[in-house]
C-alpha cells in the first residue's frame, strides 16, 4: 500500500544549530503514527516543516503521491493536512460558534465555494457549526467566548476547527499537554472515535506514553534532530535505548 504521507530527508539548520538532519519516514493510509522523543528532539521542527510554517534546507514531503514541498502552509491545508498545537490556537474573544463559522466560512473560501466571509452566515453554516461542536461534546458552551472554556474544552475546540476543514491527515502537537488525568483520558478516546468514524490518518508529537501505546500503530524516535528508530509499538518499547533514555523505566513494564 502506497503511503499517504511520505517524508524524505528533510533538514533544516538555524546558524550552527542542526535542527533536523536527513528524516525520512513513511505513514500509512488509516495509521495513528506517533514521533517521540526528549525534548529538543526535533519533533516540533519536524511538524513546521511538514506543514510549511518554515522552510526546509533539504528533503521533501509527499501528501497522496503528491509533492508539497514548495506549497505554503495555506495551501497545503486545502490539499488534505490539518495541525492542532500544544499552546491551543482560537479565537480567544470570539464564542465557540463564530470559532467553528470562521473555519468553515474559510474552508469553503479555499474551495471557490465562497470569495470571502459574510457578516451573516448561510444558516447551513450555523448548523454544520452546531453539529461539529455537538460532535466534539462542547455545544452546550456554543455562546460562550473562548476564553472561558477549561483547557480542555479550548483543546476540543482547537481540533473541531481544524476537522472543518476537512482534512485527510491530522497533525496533533502535544494533545495532552497540560491536561488534568481525567481530560487526558477523555481526549485520548475522542480523536480514536474522531479518527475512526472520519477515516483518518494522525501524526502526533506526544510525552504521555500511555497515549502513545494505546493508539498508535508505528512509533518514531527522535533525538538531536535525527530519527533514532522506528517501528511498532511493542519494538520501540522493547528497544533497550528507547527504554533506558527517551522512554523512561515505566514502559520497560508496559
Amino acid at each position: 500500500m502506497n503511503p499517504i504521507l511520505r517524508v524524505e530527508g528533510l533538514s533544516k539548520r538555524y546558524g550552527d544549530f542542526q535542527a533536523l538532519k536527513d528524516v525520512t519516514f513513511d505513514v500509512a493510509p488509516g495509521q495513528t503514527f506517533a514521533i517521540i522523543g526528549p525534548n529538543g528532539a526535533g519533533k516540533s521542527t519536524l511538524f513546521k516543516l511538514m506543514t510549511g510554517e518554515v522552510p526546509q534546507d533539504a528533503g521533501r514531503v509527499w501528501l497522496r503521491g503528491r509533492d508539497i514541498s514548495r506549497a505554503s502552509a495555506d495551501e497545503r491545508v486545502p490539499l488534505g493536512l490539518g495541525r492542532t498545537f500544544q499552546i491551543v490556537r482560537v479565537f480567544k474573544e470570539f464564542t465557540l460558534m463564530e470559532n467553528l463559522i470562521l473555519a468553515i466560512e474559510a474552508r469553503n473560501c479555499q474551495r471557490g465555494i465562497k470569495r470571502g466571509l459574510r457578516l451573516k452566515p448561510d444558516p447551513a453554516v450555523v448548523d454544520e457549526a452546531y453539529q461539529r461542536l455537538h460532535h466534539l461534546g462542547i455545544a452546550r458552551h456554543c455562546s460562550a467566548e473562548a476564553h472561558h472554556l477549561s483547557l480542555g474544552d479550548r483543546k476540543r475546540l482547537e481540533l473541531a476547527m481544524t476537522l472543518a476543514m476537512e482534512p485527510m491527515v491530522l497533525m496533533l502537537d502535544e494533545p495532552t499537554a497540560g491536561m488534568s488525568p481525567s481530560e487526558r483520558v477523555a481526549i485520548i478516546e475522542l480523536i480514536q472515535r474522531t479518527k475512526e468514524e472520519l477515516g483518518l490518518t494522525i501524526l502526533l508529537t506526544e510525552h504521555d506514553m500511555d497515549f502513545v501505546f494505546r493508539l498508535s500503530q508505528a512509533v518514531m524516535v527522535m533525538n538531536h534532530g535525527q530519527k533514532i528508530l522506528d517501528g511498532s509499538p511493542e519494538a520501540v518499547a522493547a528497544s533497550p535505548v528507547v527504554r533506558e533514555i527517551y522512554l523512561g523505566k515505566e514502559v520497560a513494564h508496559a
